[in-house]
């Protein structure tokens, strides 16, 4: 396809209207005048409408945060070449080729005219930067990716002044097989040299890709089922085969899977096999089964999701030949709480340990990690024994205990604490250690629980963490803040011996608006401080350390709380800038400057770090908070 001769000397005027007219009409628009709509065309205007609402700034928009894994497309892997080979055809002409994917986001820009590539650069319409309309307004990318259609947007049809001299068509990129929305092929060019060729060449171009992607598919989707059948012929049992545009199932999988759960079993397997890796997985399935998902990848890592799972579902049958046990009135002993975020980790490690399903239990420091296993090892095995191993006391010993324990061990617990502690090293020798015992089908197999408490992420740590099936996620206090009283009247009864001594409303409701980033085990220092000054009484706001003044009005909501450690994370990332964070989130910045003034966050100067709540401080905040209560 030639692409040379783009002038055909009648400029853009059968795709828009006068430039001095579309100027004018969005000058109206911009003032909430009436718009000509002789003069704007209808998909023009709704974009503006759009991106008005989305607030948009008209005259220096603020683009997303850069994405950094952009050059891992599989879209840029596989379109390059086509589009090297355009840049080519076209030489030092005045346009510009540009690959979008589905976010709007640039993931490759071919420009042979220098004076069109600096002003590319000058509006950022580079690699690695979003143009989706949430950012820029009107455009040939992001408005394409709404309406679903090509779109051409010439002048002072964009939304934002900063583009009124340049001009752009948009073409969609579809997936041969299942229609889905992959990206955008763009042309951008100067106004003056805009045509009636440009939607016709982007729309040509995104079906060459289309072409391209269409014999990859039939490539791999052989693959897929060359797996599929082996997996059949080998195995009795369930057997998938997933990927974006196709699902295969035998007999067995037909009849045991209940409708219902195939959706998030699919979507659980598929997350996993976007690793590259073999691995198993334990799934919750909404109609009460749990699914034991051994998951082999057909396609290399940084692909979709796509490969072969076997499906094993654990049925209650562990559960019906397990000594009966006396049903408990209540709550579970030692596990204080009734947030439903709280219940619904507990019932979930509840779940694993009648199922004997190893599990990793991840937390902030402080939040109960340890408790909780006790907790549940008394009420599920209280005639078995409970092993921990703190990471901390690693050595060659250690490991030997270890075996030890996973010999001998009969239907307990081992806790394996911190694990994430734990040099490359150690990690590669414990995954070896345990690798033999994890596939056991023995009913009395010891319970085997890692906890991991830090952010700190190394290969060795993920192909660790592949031994356990599950990761459950114990809350934060600041996510469940309703069981402050709860845990507070039982620190008091705990610390006093069963004194007296009450929590006045007026501390209760300074001690829920705090934030604990130490957690329960801050919480219990700070209880333990109060106490050792006041024995019998009421607990007034005057008796709790400074320290735990709180600066929100009100007692959030679960969801108000996770919302507002997301936007101060945000706050931090960005060093306090408002705009930067709102970029960061996805939202407005008038989103943003309304929930810091709602939820009473302190802000920092533009560049400093939030004090109350960076990880730094946290750490310290835990470790001054005093011994472990909780965990």
């Amino acid at each position: 396809m030639g692409l040379s001769p783009l002038r055909d000397g009648k400029g853009a005027g059968s795709l828009a209207a006068a430039p001095s007219k579309v100027a004018a009409a969005r000058d109206a628009f911009l003032r909430n005048e009436p718009v000509p709509h002789d003069v704007i065309r209808q998909p023009i205007l709704a974009s503006w409408v759009r991106s008005a609402e989305l607030l948009v700034e008209p005259e220096s928009p603020e683009l997303g945060h850069e994405s950094p894994d952009y050059r891992d497309s599989p879209l840029l892997r596989l379109a390059a070449p086509i589009i090297d080979t355009i840049a080519t055809e076209l030489g030092d002409e005045p346009m510009s080729i540009i690959l979008c994917d589905d976010e709007g986001v640039v993931l490759a820009r071919r420009t042979g005219d220098s004076s069109l590539q600096q002003q590319l650069d000058r509006v950022w319409l580079i690699p690695g930067f979003s143009y989706a309309e949430r950012y820029v307004g009107t455009n040939g990318i992001g408005t394409a990716l709404e309406s679903l259609g090509p779109a051409h947007v010439f002048g002072q049809e964009h939304f934002v002044a900063p583009l009124g001299d340049l001009a752009c068509a948009g073409a969609p990129i579809r997936h041969p097989v299942t229609g889905k929305l992959l990206g955008v092929l763009d042309l951008t060019c100067w106004r003056k040299d805009a045509n009636t060729f440009m939607i016709t060449a982007a729309s040509m171009l995104a079906h060459r890709i289309e072409e391209a992607l269409l014999q990859q598919t039939g490539q791999r989707e052989l693959a897929l089922l060359h797996d599929y059948l082996t997996a059949c012929h080998r195995n009795r049992g369930a057997v998938l085969a997933v990927s974006d545009d196709l699902l295969m199932l035998n007999d067995q999988a037909r009849t045991l899977l209940d409708p219902g759960d195939q959706a998030p079993l699919i979507a659980a397997a598929v997350e996993a096999l976007a690793s590259g890796r073999a691995q198993q997985i334990v799934v919750d399935l909404p109609s009460g089964t749990t699914a034991r998902l051994h998951c082999r990848p057909s396609w290399p890592e940084g692909s979709s999701g796509a490969g072969v799972l076997r499906v094993q579902l654990l049925t209650r049958e562990a559960e019906l030949r397990a000594p009966a046990r006396v049903p408990r009135p209540g709550p579970m002993p030692a596990v204080i709480g009734s947030g439903t975020l709280w219940n619904k980790c507990v019932q979930a490690v509840t779940r694993q340990a009648r199922r004997r399903e190893w599990l990793n239990l991840a937390a902030e420091p402080g939040s109960g990690r340890r408790t909780l296993i006790r907790a549940v090892h008394g009420a599920e095995m209280p005639a078995t024994h409970l092993r921990l191993m703190d990471a901390a006391d690693y050595d060659d010993r250690w490991i030997a205990e270890l075996i030890d324990e996973l010999e001998e061990a009969r239907a307990g617990t081992i806790v394996l604490a911190d694990v994430d502690v734990l040099p490359p090293a150690a990690l590669q020798v414990l995954a070896e250690v345990l690798e033999p015992y994890r596939e056991s089908t023995e009913v009395d197999r010891p319970w085997v629980v890692a906890t991991t408490g830090g952010e700190r992420v190394s290969p060795e740590l993920t192909e660790l963490l592949t031994v356990f099936p599950r990761t459950v996620h114990v809350p934060p206090l600041r996510h469940h803040i309703e069981d402050v009283p709860d845990l507070v009247r039982v620190f008091v009864t705990r610390l006093t011996h069963g004194s007296d001594l009450t929590v006045s409303p007026q501390a209760m409701r300074v001690l829920m608006r705090y934030r604990w980033p130490g957690n329960v085990e801050q919480l219990h220092a700070v209880m333990r401080r109060v106490v050792a000054q006041r024995r019998a009484g009421v607990i007034d706001v005057d008796d709790l350390p400074a320290e735990i003044a709180a600066t929100t009005r009100r007692v959030l909501t679960p969801l108000e709380a996770i919302e507002c450690e997301a936007i101060i994370e945000a706050l931090e990332a960005a060093g306090g800038d408002k705009a930067a964070a709102a970029s960061r989130l996805g939202v407005s910045r008038a989103t943003v400057y309304r929930k810091v003034r709602d939820y009473g966050i302190a802000v920092p100067r533009v560049g400093a770090k939030p004090a109350v709540t960076s990880r730094r401080r946290r750490s310290r905040d835990s470790r001054a908070a005093g011994p472990a209560a909780t965990g």
